[in-house]
């Protein structure tokens, strides 16, 4: 194993994956710094949730390396891994699957509820995060009285609300109306970058990716090139020599 780079929160190199014998990942390599916002791009089926969940601990590649805070995660057991994800990361799905006996402040402070923090200190930081996303007032209300956009503001708090190192979003606006959907990702990335949280998002809407950092684009499951926040581009073979260094 070679190890990464010391600047690189998420570093993984030659990902290969298969579901059901058909190649999802071939030989993609990636890495993501303190705080970046690193978009991965690309259409539909090309690979994007796969090397999220390789990189977040939730699946293991069936080659290649997967390092985090120059630890690493694909030798990890399971148990190890499930509590990387529960204590270092956070992931946003694009349906906010929010339980529907709880209201919208319980919702977000599950995750703190679950590591025993009392529940007035809970309650106090979930207010705080549900009014940076703009739905303090929704605090209250059951997700069947919140509208889309709501409950998934509701999900992003509970997401950001231990702080997590990394944040993976897996098309977390994709079911959203246009307005909406702008408005909540800038609200996420804002909330992100105040908090030096690393932040990995799968999108295809180009426009999703143009607020990132910088961008990595998949097309059947291959890293095609990179694109930083300033339009350049970067073929892939330039990346992954430079991740060998």
């Amino acid at each position: 194993m070679v190890a990464p780079p010391d600047n690189d929160v998420l570093w993984a190199r030659s990902l290969h994956h298969s579901h059901s014998g058909s190649p999802a990942l071939t030989g993609v390599s990636v890495e993501a710094r303190e705080g970046e916002i690193l978009a991965v791009g690309g259409p539909r089926g090309s690979g994007k949730t796969t090397l999220l969940r390789c990189l977040s601990g939730a699946v293991v590649p069936d080659e290649g390396e997967v390092w985090f805070n120059s630890g690493a995660v694909h030798t990890l057991g399971a148990a190890a891994r499930e509590r990387l994800r529960r204590d270092r990361f956070a992931w946003i799905d694009p349906e906010p699957a929010l339980v529907p006996e709880l209201s919208a402040w319980e919702n977000a402070a599950l995750p703190l509820l679950l590591r025993g923090v009392s529940h007035r200190s809970a309650k106090k930081t979930t207010l705080e995060w549900l009014e940076r996303l703009d739905v303090d007032t929704c605090a209250k209300k059951r997700p069947h009285a919140l509208l889309q956009a709501e409950r998934q503001r509701v999900a992003i708090a509970r997401a950001l609300i231990t702080e997590p190192a990394v944040l993976f979003a897996d098309e977390p606006t994709a079911t959203l109306h246009s307005a909406d959907r702008a408005q909540v990702l800038r609200t996420l990335l804002t909330a992100a970058r105040s908090h030096h949280i690393t932040t990995i998002i799968a999108t295809h809407d180009t426009d999703v990716a143009a607020l990132a950092d910088r961008t990595v684009v998949l097309i059947d499951g291959r890293r095609v090139n990179s694109r930083t926040e300033n339009g350049t581009s970067e073929p892939e073979g330039i990346a992954a020599c430079s991740l060998s260094v």
